[in-house]
């Protein structure tokens, strides 16, 4: 399962360490695309298949459809967990999501997302602010 929150280095070469944590979940071939909110999401292949042919069935016909295949479809990239535990960030990635020296990288059960710091720091400020409005609604449908 993936989960937990994790502060790691971002090294001259642009790799990323993945959580010993998370490696076996993960598996070795994985993909890593732009992300929502400035962050990157990184998928186990299996759970990228599931998504891509869901994104591929969206109606070609709306123009908001295309934006978001297209965002995360072509910004998507094959990567590999080396010896070491670590994947390269391809440069385009990496200016996406405001990546230098520290990254983090929390794991949502069936993705993990790599984060600045600082928008992490302020999206989990701004979120655990409205938490409890979230968990209204959620419980109103039944789900929470």
């Amino acid at each position: 399962m993936l989960i937990g929150e994790y502060l790691h280095i971002i090294d001259q070469k642009n790799r990323i360490s993945v959580p010993s944590k998370f490696r076996k979940d993960l598996g070795t071939r994985l993909v890593l695309t732009r992300g929502l909110d400035k962050c990157l999401f990184l998928y186990p292949l299996g759970e990228w298949e599931t998504l891509a042919e869901k994104l591929a069935k969206l109606p070609w016909g709306k123009a908001e459809n295309r934006s978001f295949v297209r965002t995360m479809i072509a910004g998507a990239t094959d990567v590999e967990i080396d010896s070491l535990g670590r994947i390269l960030v391809p440069d385009y990635l990496k200016v996406y999501a405001k990546l230098s020296e520290a990254v983090v990288v929390v794991g949502l059960y069936s993705r993990v997302e790599i984060w600045n710091p600082d928008l992490w720091a302020s999206y989990s400020e701004l979120s655990r602010d409205s938490v409890e409005a979230i968990a209204e609604k959620l419980g109103e449908s039944g789900l929470y």
